[in-house]
């Protein structure tokens, strides 16, 4: 039933978003990262206990990540970035002095950093920085650094031979850092565990050059951890198990199982629990083990989602809850029952705007069959209001998916009578291991594109879309196959496109990319562009941009280090050369995506503009 209420801009725009949460050691707090309630994401202060009043600890105009809770629960380690450039420092915030972010680290530093984590007695940080000390210059490679917070002094505890995106935690006891190393294959993940005082760096975890293994400490000092390889063979779920320092010994807790396969592990912070995650068609089903009284319960909800972030007492956890017409809530739940009407809300965040959830438009399953008849899965939104014109939101990574989750973009053009179609194309996660690895066989924008176009024709199958009728968006890799829509599809498939902060030109984007994200375009385009130059050119679409036909609107954050503006400047030549016509739209403060509240209005409304104009011959 409609409430006669309205979804516009103005009520999205106060519709905040939880981006992450931590709970406090001795469990009395919560420190959320939450966005749309300044003017950018800033870190809230909450209790374990009832809902109350958010306490305001960051109020900054800039992109502030929450990190890490010091042990004695009355402080927390943020990164902030200048102009979202993902320079990060590290800053602390004491609870009882809101606002006051004392700097850990050198403030706007020349070089990327990983982490930024409190060892048990509260007196060192952990992180990793592409950075050499001793010659004072920007690197390649990360090291891994561990600081005395009093005093600043730096050891450098590890130093991996290869660039790669680094993960790492430190052990309870804090005597070992425990971090990612990629040094024998772009695609592959190992595991080392380093010593606090620099005497010690060995592997300890490696299924093999091209294994995806993912790592953590669990309470008791063993390693949980995961891997989609064992014995050079890849499976299409994960085995999980937990590593054992003392005696080098591995206890499966489940290996590749065909009736009950799991695809994810991770560790609640501050519970004598591990979770094991099932991800299948972009549902999430997470069940708790607890290694002291090895009982397993699937916290599953009957409706919506369920993020278990830690348990407060033997009968209650926390977790986000969330849905495609539910924002992230946090909630008080009973693991042994999953029906969330029984749930204990600890935020509203619906309260803030003007919106109930019965005015969103919720997600639909679609599948379709790709050219290849792999089956392919997504959502689609089916406005209250048919305008006649369809939108494409095509997700970041590829290494990710879409999920049965609220999106203020979508919603709002929703509110315009937009029909979307939000497709899961091969490479996503969320569908086991070897659809995410399909990607591979062909590379970037090959039979991915595929996949979109099919979901489109399908929805002209259907009735639910109209050709000459169709517009393309997303962000990053969303924002490359919305270039290499623009530049392969005809218009009767897809008459406009708004790529935002997309790959034009993937050799450019090797060059100029940060170092840590470089061995990523190797993983998907089979090496580096010296490697595999046909591969690079033909999957650019900056070469092909004199075959559009269609409307064109690109954006970019100028200070974006991931794809770069290079990216931009080449492509606008090109385009010139060939006399296509396109608008523009830059944002001087912004990165990689658009999040500042003025600018993701500034976005929106130019969005809705340009698509009206362009699929409806609407004129402002």
């Amino acid at each position: 039933m409609q409430s006669g209420r309205t979804v516009d801009l103005d009520s999205l725009m106060n519709l905040s978003d939880i981006g992450h949460i931590l709970v406090s050691p001795d469990k009395k707090h919560t420190a959320l990262m939450i966005n749309r309630i300044h003017d950018n994401y800033d870190i809230f202060l909450g209790n374990t206990k009832e809902r109350t009043e958010l306490i305001p600890l960051t109020d900054t105009t800039e992109f502030t990540i929450l990190r890490d809770w010091a042990p004695d629960s009355k402080s927390i380690i943020v990164a902030e970035d200048k102009d979202r450039n993902e320079r990060s420092t590290l800053y602390r915030v004491f609870i009882d002095s809101p606002m006051e972010m004392i700097p850990i680290t050198e403030v706007d530093p020349n070089h990327f950093m990983r982490g930024g984590f409190f060892g048990p007695d509260g007196d060192i940080v952990i992180y990793a920085a592409n950075y050499d000390y001793d010659i004072k210059r920007e690197t390649e490679t990360f090291r891994v650094v561990v600081q005395d917070i009093e005093t600043n002094k730096k050891t450098v505890i590890a130093r991996p031979d290869k660039p790669t995106y680094t993960r790492l935690s430190i052990e309870p006891r804090g005597k070992y850092v425990l971090y990612s190393r990629s040094d024998e294959d772009p695609s592959g993940v190992q595991w080392w565990i380093a010593s606090v005082d620099g005497n010690e760096d060995k592997e300890i975890l490696n299924f093999g050059p091209k294994a995806k293994v993912s790592a953590d400490w669990a309470f008791d000092g063993r390693i949980l951890f995961n891997t989609d390889t064992l014995q050079e063979k890849r499976h299409d779920s994960v085995a999980i198990g937990l590593y054992d320092l003392v005696d080098n010994e591995i206890q499966w807790l489940t290996k590749f199982s065909k009736d009950e396969p799991y695809d994810d592990s991770f560790v609640p912070k501050h519970s004598q629990h591990v979770a094991l995650v099932r991800e299948r068609e972009a549902r999430r089903q997470c069940f708790l083990l607890d290694l002291e009284l090895a009982t397993f319960r699937n916290v599953t909800p009957l409706r919506g989602n369920l993020e278990p972030v830690t348990s407060i007492s033997s009968n209650e956890w926390l977790g986000l809850f969330y849905s495609s017409i539910s924002p992230k809530e946090l909630v008080r739940f009973d693991p042994r029952n999953p029906d969330p009407r029984d749930y204990v809300f600890l935020t509203n965040m619906l309260s803030k705007c003007n919106i109930k959830q019965e005015d969103l438009t919720p997600a639909e399953e679609l599948r379709w069959a790709s050219v290849d008849n792999m089956m392919i899965h997504g959502w689609f939104y089916r406005p209250r209001k048919v305008n006649g014109i369809t939108l494409v939101h095509v997700h970041g990574g590829p290494t990710a998916h879409s999920r049965d989750m609220l999106d203020i973009d979508i919603q709002y053009f929703c509110s315009l009578g937009y029909s979307i179609l939000d497709p899961n194309y091969r490479g996503s996660t969320g569908y086991g291991v070897n659809f995410r690895e399909l990607i591979k066989q062909d590379g970037w924008g090959g039979y991915d594109k595929e996949d979109i176009r099919t979901g489109i024709m399908t929805l002209f199958e259907k009735g639910l879309a109209a050709p000459n009728k169709v517009g393309i968006f997303g962000t990053s890799y969303g924002g490359y196959m919305s270039w290499i829509a623009v530049t392969h599809f005809p218009t009767e498939i897809v008459a406009a496109a708004a790529p935002i902060c997309g790959m034009t030109d993937l050799v450019i984007d090797y060059e100029t990319t940060r170092p840590d994200l470089r061995p990523y375009s190797e993983e998907m385009l089979g090496g580096s562009p010296e490697q595999n130059p046909e591969l690079y050119h033909k999957r650019s679409p900056i070469n092909y941009v004199q075959n559009i036909k269609g409307k064109l609107l690109f954006v970019q954050g100028l200070m974006d280090p991931n794809v770069t503006n290079s990216n931009v400047i080449e492509v606008e030549k090109r385009l010139r050369v060939h006399g296509i016509t396109y608008e523009k739209l830059v944002f001087q403060d912004e990165g990689h995506g658009i999040v500042r509240e003025k600018n993701k209005r500034i976005l929106l409304e130019h969005l809705a503009a340009f698509f009206n104009t362009a699929l409806l011959g609407n004129h402002h």
